[in-house]
């Protein structure tokens, strides 16, 4: 897939772990796994947004395109 999700990145640069994430954006451990791994193939608007919030980035931050 061209989108690669580097939520993990942007977790280790702000040391946050990923059930602490889980509790601050109110969604399960595993989802938030699935995301960090790229085993999803869409997000909502609202998860995205609660995620920023809580790690202080931007979308661009999370999400990259690269082309195939």
């Amino acid at each position: 897939m061209p989108i690669v999700v580097r939520l993990d990145r942007v977790m280790a640069d702000r040391k946050v772990r990923l059930n602490e994430l889980a509790e601050r954006v109110g969604v399960s451990n595993v989802n938030l796994s699935r995301l960090k791994n790229g085993h999803v193939s869409a997000i909502r608007f609202s998860t995205l947004e609660a995620i920023c919030a809580a790690l202080d980035c931007q979308p661009g931050d999370l999400l990259e395109y690269r082309p195939e």
